[in-house]
Formats: structure tokens, sequence, C-alpha cells
């Protein structure tokens, strides 16, 4: 019995990481030469976008490009708050 109620634990643990949120600062550089995205050494991040910041294109790309950077589906990428700022707050599910 006694190891059952820990392998019950160590399944709680790992279904608790799973659906792990991260929230990320960006700095965003709308129409650079080219898209990348790196972390500055103060823990945020810096995006340089291509697209013009018009009608939502440059929140797209990024959303698309912090997408592959994380490797996980566009639809895991939240802009929490800055939509139409140079610096917003990013919430990525990594599951």
């Amino acid at each position: 019995m006694r190891h059952r109620r820990q392998g019950l634990r160590s399944y709680a643990a790992s279904t608790a990481r799973q659906d792990a949120a991260v929230i990320i600062r960006v700095k965003v550089k709308p129409s650079s030469r080219s898209s990348s995205l790196t972390q500055e050494t103060d823990g945020t991040w810096r995006a340089r976008l291509k697209s013009p910041p018009v009608d939502g294109k440059a929140n797209e790309e990024l959303v698309a490009l912090i997408a592959t950077h994380f490797k996980c589906r566009k639809v895991n990428v939240v802009i929490k708050s800055g939509a139409s700022g140079r610096i917003k707050l990013i919430r990525v599910d990594t599951r």
C-alpha cells in the first residue's frame, strides 16, 4: 500500500509540471531586416521582427517566432499585456 501512495504522488507532481507556463518579458523592435529572438543579460527577451506594427502583423509574427523558439504550438503562446506597445508580457505554455 505504501508504494502505491508514493506512485500517486509522483504522478501528481509530473502532471503539475506538464501544465507549467512561463511568463516572459519581450522588447519588440518591428520593421527589422531579419526576425530573431535573443535573451538579454537582465533576463528580458529582445525580438526583432520583419513585419511592421500594422493590423497586428508584428504580434502574429512574434507569436510564431516564440512558438518556434520554445518548440510549442502558436495556440500556447498568449500576449498577456502590451499588445499595442513595444514591451510585452507573454505567457508560454510549455506542455
